[in-house]
């Protein structure tokens, strides 16, 4: 008689045995089937075709492929290429299928054919996008409305910008929001038109929409550029009196500024605002507090500036290296430029040529030939290389002493 352990063992290998097998199957199904090709996914595919032709195939044979229709970025990689290839007629005919799929009927995937209308410079058909909402089953928000502006902004076409501004939000009983004043005010300096971009902010206010630091720094930066400080400095304290409170990209414009009027210590001091405020400054801050203080002749000041950069974890970049090098030759201090220079070709990273030459210069002058040797032979090694003319010129410095 067969013990209850026994009976039990039984079962159990009863019970393993078919799995046993149907692993055993599924092994061998799996070793035959891996001795056929692995096809190529369709997103790389897509990424590694480059003939405009076979990639409009290609996206079109996987227009229903939800791993390419909802990847943005491959949308728009496609729609970039094909526009560089000039074939508009491609994208038109890819994104007016994309409108009748499921996913048409949501606005974030309407807004996204849109702005790739845009980024292909087909003003009228991402426009037409936006009046057509209705025919896909979506409904219009101020998201889309400022998406169709955006795009709409590119034309530059003042008249048809304000149309779209007056009458479409009232036609479709949208409500426009900071984001919209944002791009027409963005859109009007960029046009130029200053004091229309002043007035379109403050007209928006009026209608209940506050402007927010983006819009104060957008006007700032339009002003300052134009010389018209007086405006700009008005807009700061406007917005700090409207308690909007200024936001790093706020600060270096205005920063820019000072720099620019010969104002190195206000920038300074304003970059001592901002840590105070609890904003960190980054590379554009340093470089131009930099900037200001080597223009203005304090280079012993502009050093400590790019110590503190340091000191606070920072690491220089092309930029900072370039105006410290630029103004530490032209105070005759080349060891401490030979350095710089040294540290930034290591990485790649180069100074412009005449500064290169200058610090070659100086080197030479010095007797330090070894130093100004090693600079030479860094520059040689530049990827993409320096032209031969350009070498020659390096090579030329150095010949004078030997």
């Amino acid at each position: 008689m067969l013990s209850l352990r026994t009976i039990r063992r039984f079962c159990h290998a009863a019970a393993i045995a078919p799995v046993a097998g149907t692993v055993t199957r599924a092994k061998s199904n799996s070793i035959q089937k891996s001795d056929k090709p692995l096809e190529k996914p369709a997103l790389a595919k897509l990424k590694a075709e480059r003939d405009p032709e076979k990639l409009f195939q290609l996206f079109k044979a996987n227009a229903h492929n939800k791993l390419v229709i909802e990847n943005r970025f491959v949308f728009e990689d496609t729609v970039s290429r094909l526009a560089g290839a000039g074939r508009f007629d491609y994208i038109e005919h890819l994104l007016e299928h994309q409108k009748t799929l499921p996913q048409g009927r949501r606005e974030g995937f309407i807004v996204r054919i849109i702005m790739l209308y845009g980024k292909a410079g087909m003003i009228k058909q991402a426009v037409d996008t936006f009046f057509d909402m209705h025919l896909f089953g979506c409904q219009r928000t101020v998201k889309s409305f400022n998406a169709a502006l955006k795009v709409l902004t590119q034309s530059r076409d003042l008249e048809a910008i304000d149309s779209f501004i007056r009458d479409v939000p009232f036609k479709f009983g949208i409500e426009l929001d900071v984001f919209s004043v944002n791009i027409v005010t963005k859109a009007l300096c960029d046009m130029d038109i200053l004091d229309k971009a002043y007035l379109a902010m403050i007209e928006m206010e009026k209608a209940g929409v506050n402007p927010d630091v983006v819009t104060y720094t957008t006007l700032m930066s339009a002003f300052y550029k134009h010389n018209r400080w007086e405006v700009g400095n008005g807009l700061w304290n406007l917005m700090v009196m409207k308690g909007c409170l200024p936001n790093l990209a706020t600060f270096n414009v205005r920063i820019q500024y000072l720099v620019y009027r010969g104002r190195s210590w206000q920038a300074n001091s304003l970059m001592g605002m901002m840590e105070y405020l609890g904003i960190i400054p980054d590379e554009v801050t340093y470089n131009l507090v930099i900037k200001g203080f080597c223009q203005a002749g304090y280079l012993e000041m502009a050093k400590r500036v790019y110590s503190a950069l340091h000191g606070k974890g920072y690491k220089p970049n092309v930029k900072i290296y370039q105006t410290m090098i630029h103004y530490l030759c032209k105070g005759g201090e080349f060891d401490l430029a030979y350095t710089m220079c040294k540290d930034c070709m290591n990485k790649n990273w180069f100074v412009n040529v005449d500064t290169i030459y200058k610090l070659l210069e100086g080197l030479v002058g010095n007797g330090e030939l070894d130093r100004a040797n090693v600079i030479l032979r860094l520059a040689r090694k530049r990827v993409p290389s320096f032209t031969k003319s350009q070498l020659d010129a390096f090579e030329f410095v150095l010949s004078k002493k030997q």
